[in-house]
Formats: structure tokens, sequence, C-alpha cells
């Protein structure tokens, strides 16, 4: 969506007066408060458009990540921890864990 007017057009445009115009002084507290807005919008679209930007190349890099091979394991595994410390029990206690 592109928008037809900037804040300087908006600023520099003359109005014609007529017989029974409108005040000018209202006229222009108006605009200059339309002035505010796009040039609110406009900062907000900017930074918007950077953080969308940020977030684009942080899910580039992290599915460049995902995609990489993962590291080989060192043959640690759940069940031999487990195997490990049964019999780490056995040798310690002995037979009292059965009794």
């Amino acid at each position: 969506m592109e928008t037809k007017l900037t804040a300087k057009e908006i600023l520099e445009h003359e109005f014609k007066t007529g017989v029974r115009g409108y005040k000018p002084d209202e006229v222009d507290h108006f605009l200059d408060e339309i002035i505010q807005d796009y040039e609110a919008f406009n900062k907000k679209i900017a930074a918007l458009t950077e953080e969308n930007k940020r977030l684009t190349e942080e899910i580039e890099e992290l599915r460049n990540r995902s995609s990489a091979p993962a590291p080989q394991q060192t043959g640690t595994t759940n069940f031999d921890i487990l195997k490990r410390l049964s019999n780490l029990e056995r040798h310690v206690f002995g037979n009292k864990l059965n009794d």
C-alpha cells in the first residue's frame, strides 16, 4: 500500500479561500496533526520493516543450523548410564537391595 501524500506535501499544500470558506488556522492545526501522524506511521513502518528483516535473517540462520549434520554421539546413552548406575548399586550395597 503506497501513500499518496508525504508529510511535506501536506505541509506545503495551499487551499483556495472563498467567501464562506474554512478558518485557515483551524485547517493548519488539523493538517499539523495529520503530518505528525504520517511521521509516526512512517517511523513505525521503518521499525517494523527493520524488525521483519532481522527476524527473517534469524529464521534463515536457524534453518541453516538445523540442516547441518548432527554431532556424533560419544556412545554414552541413557541406557548405558542406567546400566552403570545399577552395577554401582550392586557393588556398593550388594544383595541388600534385593532383600
